[in-house]
């Protein structure tokens, strides 16, 4: 009888310290981890969910920019952190495309505890104006009938910019030069400039060089299409049957998380992305606010993770 007083004291001295902490989170700021430069859609979106954070929550939700390897750096980084809840990470679709992509890779998505799933946007295939290229079946005809020639600039090995081009290949027969480059702005610049050819880049980092006559858009990857660019026909539209492919944008932690913590985070996420001042600013991006839960942003990375699996393996792509 003694024991079990004893064990029942225990449990609710654990039980109330564990409340306690769940009170005091977050008491210091929390770190956001992008695995894209700055000025990136990913950076760009990730400091707009960070910045309404901390408004909400009183504490500072600061964005760090871990760049290299397609994302994998960053997502090896919060693989091993503390599952504190101060460190998080605010990923696009390379988590769940990596481990298939790569030979190798140093996490595996039980490694992570998903909190959150923002929402979801297109890609835009662009090419250099200069070229006479005006469409993606003209695009898919000049590729073929020279090997190579077509220099694509994609934004990282394991970006969605990567895979959303290689998919279009598996579907068509493209063929062109990968160029992978460390963020899409740069590779953007040299698509102007004429040193590449094409690239694919979420589209609200794409339309003001649309508009203003620098790039010529091809199509948007979405099923529809983006209300900041109802003029702009899909890829599907173009002809390219049953073809889409989107970026999207979640907040993980590591594995093992407490519940109070990721309930904590989900919620106070879920408050800021119902804000209509968030709201605005993403949609202004493109973006489609999906606004899931921990629930929902699980099986989804799982959904999405099977997918890419899939994908991955009819294109015969794999990288080192």
């Amino acid at each position: 009888m003694k024991l079990a007083t004893t064990l029942a004291c225990a449990t609710a001295l654990t039980l109330a310290a564990t409340a306690a902490l769940a009170q005091n989170y977050p008491s210091r700021p929390v770190q956001m981890t992008v695995a894209f430069p700055a000025g990136g859609s990913a950076d760009i979106v990730g400091r707009h969910v960070a910045q309404k954070l901390s408004e909400q929550v009183g504490q500072q939700f600061v964005v760090e920019n871990r760049t290299g390897a397609g994302g994998n750096i960053a997502f090896a980084h919060i693989a091993t952190s503390k599952n504190d809840g101060y460190s998080l990470l605010f990923s696009t679709p390379g988590i769940a495309i990596n481990p298939s992509l790569y030979r190798k890779v140093n996490y595996k998505l039980e490694d992570f505890t998903p909190i959150a799933l923002v929402g979801e946007a297109p890609l835009v295939l662009l090419i250099n104006p200069a070229l006479p290229i005006k469409s993606v079946t003209e695009l898919v005809e000049a590729s073929k009938a020279k090997p190579d020639a077509i220099r694509f600039a994609s934004s990282g090995n394991g970006s969605s910019s990567h895979l959303a081009m290689d998919v279009l290949r598996a579907q068509t027969g493209m063929q062109y030069s990968h160029i992978p480059y460390r963020g899409g702005g740069p590779a953007m610049l040299d698509v102007m400039a004429g040193r590449v050819d094409v690239t694919m880049l979420p589209i609200a980092e794409s339309m003001p060089f649309v508009r203003d006559g620098r790039l010529r858009s091809l199509g948007q990857t979405g099923t529809k299409r983006s209300p900041i660019a109802l003029d702009m026909p899909t890829i599907e539209e173009t002809g390219i049957k049953d073809y889409s492919s989107t970026t999207w944008y979640m907040v993980l932690g590591p594995a093992g998380m407490s519940k109070e913590t990721v309930d904590f985070l989900q919620k106070a996420i879920a408050r800021a992305v119902d804000s209509p001042d968030l709201q605005e600013k993403l949609k202004a991006t493109g973006m489609t606010v999906m606004n899931g839960n921990a629930e929902q942003a699980t099986a989804f990375l799982k959904s999405e993770h099977q997918k890419w699996a899939e994908r991955i393996k009819a294109s015969g792509t794999i990288l080192e």
